[in-house]
Formats: structure tokens, C-alpha cells, sequence
């Protein structure tokens, strides 16, 4: 998917909503359990139901590591029923050196044909090149993240009069261009994300730390906005645990239909037609 059919699709659902498919099997709803795969099903059902509301889907390919072969078969499967209007993103924070990457990137690109994969850029650009080969694939580099521990690093400042995270964006802005590349940017760093935008005003920004953990929608929107939106604003347990019963994927529409709603409105306000 190019930038510019997802920014189609952003125009059409009147959404830039990625739903995190952060599925834990401990959190499941009891009467799933008794099916042979409760992942896959879980996931299918809220895919159906959230599919016209958001425009991209994200799993944390933690949650189904965690389960061995069961759980890469169920995100195979989870893979092959995304829908094609939609943007699918591996999150897996993969790193490593040149040969290593390369076969990372066959397993998320060639295998699961995944749009896109989460990438951490600190052994520098011959662990991202590999993933920047593969035509048509995206990278989102992790370049200011949500957590608490962001601080350790991210925001330490440089020889060069400026904090590290706008050193990793400034460098790897030249490995790709904004058709191939994306940024992790969370939402709780509203106070940064000018800077974020004065050093990468044409890439797309991934967009954690909206619901549960606190970030404000209107915002980060407002900041972060470009003249192609410019945004994927991820919710997982908001809308995936909206409820725990029989009803879950119901409410987990609900939830979704919250979040685009809201969205709609801040398109009309900073991007009119």
C-alpha cells in the first residue's frame, strides 16, 4: 500500500485508526477457550467487526510468540483475513545486523506479506537497509516511544545540541524517504512532536499511547498533522477488551466507533475537503 491509497483510505473511513491485535490468550473471553484455535477466532471476530472503522491493524507479535508454533500459526491465519483495504503492521522491534535483518524482513514481507515492520534503529543503517529493500514494504522505526523508560535514552542530549531521538530521525530520514518509511512517535510526547515534525514533516507517524495509557487524541492530532493526515493513531486494549463476554467483538465496535467519530471530526477541522 502506497502513502498515497492510505491516505485514500483515511479520506474515505474518514479514520486514521490502527487497531493493536495485542491478543492475550489470558485475557480472552471464557467461552472462546473451548474453540481449537481461541486466538485466531478472537481476532477474526474483532476484525469483522472494527474492519470500516480503522485503516490499518497492528499485532504485537509478542502475544503470539509467546504461544509457540500455535501461536505463529494463528497469526498466519490472523494475517491472511486482514482486509486489503487495510494496512497491516508486523510489531515485532526487530534490530540486528545486516543478514539477520534481511531474513526478518523475509519472514514478515515474503511469508506473513505483511505491509510493514516495527524496526529498531540502534545498530544503525545496515540493520535497516535490509528491510528497505524489499519493494512496495514499509519500516517504522522506533524514534520516540510512550513508555516511562523513553527518558533513559530518547531524550538525552547530543553533541550536537539536540536530543537523540532527533538524531535517529535526522540520520535515518536519509536510509528511505517518507514512501517507505514511518516513525514511532507516542502520544504521550506531545511536547516533542514539533520538533518530530520540523525534522520528518512528510512521513507518516505511528501513533501509540491513545486510551489506556493516557495520550490525548486531540493533541497529538493537532501537532502531528500534515497535509496527508500524516497519522496512524494505535488503540489495543480501549477497543480489543472493551468487554470480556459474549459480546466482546459488539463492544469492541463501540469502542472503535468512539475513536473514529472523534477522528472525523478533528479531519474536518485540520483537513478539510
Amino acid at each position: 500500500m502506497t502513502s498515497a491509497q492510505l491516505f485514500d483510505q483515511i479520506r474515505q473511513k474518514k479514520s486514521y485508526l490502527c487497531i493493536g491485535l495485542d491478543t492475550d490468550i489470558q485475557k480472552l473471553p471464557r467461552h472462546l477457550l473451548e474453540l481449537e484455535d481461541p486466538v485466531f477466532e478472537f481476532n477474526r471476530q474483532i476484525i469483522e467487526a472494527t474492519a470500516d472503522l480503522c485503516v490499518a491493524y497492528k499485532p504485537n507479535i509478542a502475544f503470539y510468540e509467546a504461544l509457540g508454533p500455535k501461536g505463529w500459526e494463528s497469526l498466519e491465519k490472523t494475517v491472511a483475513i486482514l482486509p486489503k483495504n487495510c494496512f497491516s503492521i508486523a510489531d515485532a522491534k526487530r534490530g540486528d545486523i545486516g543478514n539477520t535483518s534481511e531474513l526478518y524482513a523475509r519472514a514478515f514481507f515474503d511469508r506473513m506479506q505483511f505491509d510493514s515492520v516495527t524496526v529498531a534503529p540502534y545498530m544503525g543503517e545496515d540493520s535497516v537497509k535490509p528491510f528497505l529493500g524489499h519493494k512496495g514494504k514499509w519500516v517504522i522505526l522506533l524514534a520516540l516511544t510512550s513508555n516511562m523508560g523513553s527518558r533513559d535514552f530518547q531524550l538525552l542530549n547530543t553533541e550536537n545540541s539536540e536530543m537523540l531521538f532527533e538524531t535517529v530521525l535526522r540520520t535515518s530520514s536519509q536510509w528511505g524517504d517518507a514512501s517507505q518509511m514511518m516513525y514511532v512517535v507516542g502520544a504521550t510526547q506531545t511536547a516533542y512532536i514539533n520538533k518530530v515534525r520540523q525534522i520528518v514533516p512528510d512521513h507518516f507517524l505511528l501513533v501509540p499511547g491513545v486510551g489506556a495509557q493516557g495520550g490525548s487524541l486531540p493533541e497529538i492530532s493537532k501537532a502531528g498533522f500534515n497535509k496527508q493526515c500524516g497519522l496512524l493513531v494505535n488503540s489495543s486494549r480501549q477497543i480489543i477488551y472493551a468487554s470480556s463476554g459474549e459480546d466482546f467483538a459488539e463492544k469492541a465496535r463501540e469502542a472503535a466507533l468512539a475513536v473514529q467519530q472523534e477522528m472525523a471530526q478533528l479531519l474536518d477541522e485540520y483537513l478539510p475537503e
